[in-house]
């Protein structure tokens, strides 16, 4: 499980620039997430880390076309 936490942590941090607190935000709240899929039977570290790196980009915003500037115009 902590494979797939600092993977998702390594990945994510090349994805964007974020201060330090946000950094340790984003690993409090994926930790949780992934130990709740652990707990939920999840034991593939790469669809954990999968699955983390979803998340975070749901947190952020990232998935979403319109918070990532596309109008559909």
């Amino acid at each position: 499980m902590q494979t797939a936490i600092d993977r998702i942590m390594h990945t994510y941090d090349l994805m964007m620039t974020r201060s330090q607190l946000a950094n340790d935000e984003a690993r409090a709240k994926v930790s949780e997430y992934i130990k709740s899929l652990f707990d939920g039977g999840e034991k593939d570290s790469h669809r954990l880390t999968v699955c983390g790196l979803t998340y975070l980009r749901e947190l952020d915003g990232s998935n979403d076309p319109v918070k990532a500037g596309f109008t559909g115009l």
